[in-house]
């Protein structure tokens, strides 16, 4: 039997009689392979790290929180001034604006991996109110998509609160351009920008200057009608502005009732606590005892339970079939059965309903055990039975 030679084997037209191994071979074949799999210009090996090296060290650095304002300032300017630019110029300039506004938002928020740090977030405050960037920011709010309008709101909220050397230096900044504020409140007439507008409008109320001009303009007769507008939404939103305003500053508060009394209650009662609307109705009661049972308001309250009209309003509340606004009524009634120097109408009106609020009464509980409640509560049957007593007598 013959073997036939492998040296003598054709593969196709490659001929195997040369191919026999070496180390050398194999290493010269490598390099080849190599060297063509190689973009030109380009050197495998030791070459290659100097190009990641080189990338390292023309890497961007990240911009200081002053150069992110002005930054953002540059983009809310162009925006504002270049309506007419080219489409997608416009389109890369908002998504760049969107994207330091982000960064803004990082910076006095932390991200995931960080807490923000107070130094960078003092000198971004500081250059943040050192020109307008506020007002471009308000102002562009519309032109923004959704995201941005919701971190300009958060960036906005957050400024209200930060300290430069001890001082919330965005209470001079507004004092200044006060009429910023005619802006937002007028923003819940915006169906979109009616929940930015009013959390920003809300933050900025934490400063007395501000609650005091929105209390004494125009603009807080418009709550009567925002706290009903048909949007749910919309309105609560409107309503959480209007008690921080009535609340917060009580000082303010009480200056503001004391001079505006008869206009402002008259509003109150007829669009608020006589409302169609359920949760009109409940809110305001909600709102009235607050107001009237903090101390800075007492002379206010005091006028208040001294009206058979107000007393008529808080009767019929607590007829309601709403448990919650029951309570919240009586929470308000109280105050007329205690005033140690009723008005004679007041007198004669609750001695004529005697029978039917002491039945009331009787069956009156919260859903759950409230000592403070039951102790009112007697105290109110209390009075009550004096006076019809001090009548027959």
């Amino acid at each position: 039997m013959r073997y036939r030679s492998f040296g003598a084997q054709s593969h196709g037209s490659r001929s195997w009689s040369n191919r026999l191994w070496s180390p050398a071979a194999e290493g010269a074949a490598a390099g080849a392979k190599a060297e063509a799999l190689s973009l030109p210009g380009t050197r495998i090996g030791a070459g290659d790290k100097s190009v990641k090296m080189k990338g390292l060290l023309f890497k961007s650095k990240p911009k200081t929180p002053v150069e992110l304002v002005r930054q953002t300032r540059d983009l809310l300017i162009y925006a504002q001034r270049n309506s007419d630019t080219r489409e997608s110029k416009r389109e890369e300039k908002m998504m760049e604006l969107g994207k330091t506004i982000r960064e803004l938002k990082s910076v006095l928020y932390g991200n995931g991996q960080s807490e923000p740090l107070s130094d960078a977030c003092s000198q971004l405050t500081q250059e943040f109110f050192r020109e307008d960037t506020l007002r471009l920011l308000i102002n562009i709010l519309p032109k923004l998509n959704l995201e941005a309008r919701k971190d300009v709101t958060q960036v906005v909220a957050n400024l209200q609160r930060q300290q430069v050397q001890s001082r919330l230096i965005a209470c001079d900044y507004l004092e200044a351009n006060i009429d910023l504020m005619d802006i937002l409140v007028a923003g819940y007439e915006n169906t979109d920008m009616a929940l930015h507008y009013g959390t920003m409008l809300r933050e900025c109320i934490r400063h007395q200057i501000v609650a005091r001009y929105v209390l004494e303009s125009e603009h807080v007769k418009k709550f009567f009608d925002y706290i009903q507008l048909p949007n749910f939404d919309i309105a609560a939103d409107a309503a959480a502005t209007f008690k921080e305003l009535l609340t917060r500053h009580k000082s303010t508060v009480a200056e503001f009732l004391s001079k505006n009394y008869d206009w402002f209650f008259a509003e109150y009662n007829s669009k608020l606590l006589e409302s169609s609307n359920y949760i009109t109705r409940r809110q305001a009661i909600k709102l009235l005892g607050d107001i009237l049972l903090d101390r800075s308001n007492s002379a206010v309250m005091t006028r208040y339970v001294s009206s058979r009209d107000n007393l008529r309003i808080l009767m019929n509340l607590l007829r309601e079939s709403s448990k919650s606004i029951q309570i919240e009524a009586f929470h308000v009634f109280k105050l007329f059965a205690a005033n140690k120097n009723k008005p004679s109408d007041i007198v004669s009106i609750l001695v004529a309903n005697r029978s039917k609020l002491l039945r009331l009464f009787a069956d009156f509980k919260t859903d759950k055990e409230d000592e403070q409640f039951e102790a009112d509560k007697a105290q109110v049957v209390k009075e009550i039975a004096a006076l019809e007593t001090k009548e027959i007598s």
